[in-house]
């Protein structure tokens, strides 16, 4: 049993009502940080509505690759040989997840690693909303000198045991999440939820399979081939002019510099696709030339944002944005 760390905040009697059912703390270790990295290892703890601790659950994930950082996470390839493959795990992983709101620490990250996996196995997460903990401790103001986990934790006065061990950083973001939940309850915080959409639009030609091999059709492992999960690529220079600055009530016009910043509930390369195929110029920087910068955390504190601010660039969220891409109108010929 997880000790009640309750230092900010005591659990309220009147409970939101809007607040989710239950939850999944998540952490994930991989092979690196690139959308063609593996997990090789994966965590959930349970939790009611409340944040108390119903179970937790580990495995270790064979990658069919080099596991990478070792020196971080400490898994070894000798390790992770005999391990189970992705789509060996995924049911019982599914099963972790199913109607609860996933919660982690840097949630965009971990939920982009879990979705892509779900999609090379041709299934997907039973995930649709996330929750990340940077993302709360901001809503509630928390006095931290930065937004690594072990900042959190020490804030809520919980022990870190074995950091980058996917099992033991889900115990540590469970304790320190829990406060949290009841102080957002108590002080009647609106919970930072973004949607999750499994990647059904992401598609890869069929390869050989590597390495170890899958057994079973619906292993998927046959449409993917380390490396070319969608291939990087330099995207096509915008062929319109910029017409200038969004203006708030009108319609986006082909050829504005558009920016993004911070998590969004689409994956982020196929939300600058969108924006690219539309007639968009996608920047991967902010200047006083930006038509407009797509943020769903307009008061962090990240450089594109700062910048926004400075040049009175305007902001809209992914919402929003959304809906404007819809009736972008044609650049003057």
């Amino acid at each position: 049993m997880l000790e009640d760390h309750t230092t900010t905040a005591s659990s309220p009697t009147e409970w939101p009502t809007a607040y989710p059912q239950g939850y999944a703390v998540v952490d994930v270790e991989t092979t690196g940080l690139a959308r063609d990295d593996r997990i090789i290892s994966a965590a959930v703890y349970r939790l009611d509505a409340r944040g108390e601790v119903e179970d937790h659950w580990y495995t270790l994930v064979n990658p069919e690759r080099d596991p990478g950082p070792v020196w971080i996470h400490g898994l070894t390839s000798d390790v992770l040989e005999g391990a189970p493959l992705f789509h060996e795990v995924a049911a019982e992983f599914a099963a972790r997840l199913d109607g609860r709101v996933l919660v982690a620490h840097n949630a965009v990250f971990d939920w982009q690693m879990i979705a892509r996996e779900y999609a090379r196995a041709e299934r997907e997460a039973p995930v649709r909303q996330r929750l990340c903990t940077i993302a709360l401790s901001k809503e509630l103001g928390l006095p931290l000198p930065n937004h690594k986990l072990e900042s959190l934790a020490a804030h809520f006065g919980v022990v870190q045991q074995r950091a980058h061990h996917a099992l033991d950083d889900a115990r540590v973001l469970a304790e320190a999440f829990r406060p949290s939940l009841r102080a957002a309850a108590a002080g009647g915080v609106r919970l930072p939820l973004l949607e999750c959409r499994p990647l059904t639009e992401w598609a890869d030609r069929p390869a050989p399979l590597i390495g170890r091999q899958a057994s079973g059709p619906a292993s998927g492992y046959g449409s993917y081939r380390p490396g070319s999960w969608r291939p990087s690529r330099k995207r096509p220079v915008c062929p319109h002019p910029n017409p200038g600055r969004y203006e708030d009530g009108k319609r986006l016009k082909q050829g504005m510099r558009v920016a993004f910043s911070g998590d969004t509930s689409v994956e982020r390369e196929l939300l600058e696709d969108r924006a690219a195929e539309a007639g968009l110029h996608v920047a991967t920087s902010l200047s006083r030339l930006t038509s407009l910068l797509v943020t769903n955390d307009p008061d962090s504190g990240t450089s594109k944002v700062v910048k926004a601010r400075q040049f009175g660039t305007p902001v809209v969220d992914e919402a929003a944005f959304g809906q404007l891409l819809r009736d972008v109108e044609p650049a003057d010929e």
